[in-house]
């Protein structure tokens, strides 16, 4: 499932990181990438990075239906969350076009947010964010090319967000283009501020100052 010795295996991302993307950096400040083009979030947080243990259960819990792997993967989240995030009162999963969803058969940031939810006692809004365009993979693409493809693809009908402070939560980030979009909409239906969590992001070296 998910032992001791993968636990043990995790890179963890510890400071100091860019406040915004949150990638490593030496000086803890925005990192050349977010000078240039600011990501238009109030941050990210990853707990580690994509490698060894941490992309096996992942993949595994994406691709291979292991969906016993959500309690696990999520209580590595819970205990990152105190440290990276300010209180939020709403957790939204970033949701899976309607199409990806019938061909996997659940989303896996939807079943991490309901743990954390429940561990943490903050709600969980499903359904208020929703993927309305169906987008070409994102792996191979540029950070530009990301945005673009990502651009309009998410829609907010929640009337439920004005004022609030959101989390999104997802498995991985690589750029934080699918985590703008989203926070793009969020704002746009009110929201204060959105901030984003997910298990682990790829290493940009970069990125690095």
């Amino acid at each position: 499932m998910y032992c001791a010795a993968c636990q043990e295996n995790i890179e963890f991302i510890q400071p100091p990181s860019c406040p915004l993307c949150g990638q490593s950096t030496r000086t803890g400040q925005l990192c050349r990438s977010c000078r240039s083009r600011p990501l238009q979030i109030d941050g990210i947080r990853a707990v580690g990075y994509l490698e060894g243990g941490l992309r096996t259960a992942i993949h595994r819990f994406k691709y291979s239906n292991l969906r016993a792997l959500a309690a696990p993967l999520a209580n590595l989240a819970i205990k990152y969350l105190n440290q990276c995030c300010p209180p939020v009162e709403a957790l939204v999963p970033v949701p899976l076009h309607a199409g990806r969803l019938r061909e996997r058969g659940y989303n896996q940031a939807a079943l991490l947010a309901r743990q954390m939810g429940e561990a943490i006692g903050v709600p969980v809004v499903e359904g208020a964010l929703l993927r309305v365009k169906s987008t070409a993979p994102q792996v191979g693409l540029s950070a530009d090319q990301r945005r673009k493809n990502v651009e309009g693809a998410f829609q907010c009908t929640g009337t439920g967000f004005e004022g609030k402070s959101v989390l999104l939560v997802d498995d991985v980030c690589t750029t934080g283009a699918t985590l703008e979009a989203c926070s793009i909409a969020l704002r746009q239906a009110g929201a204060k501020k959105v901030w984003a969590l997910v298990l682990a992001r790829e290493r940009w070296v970069e990125h690095r100052e």
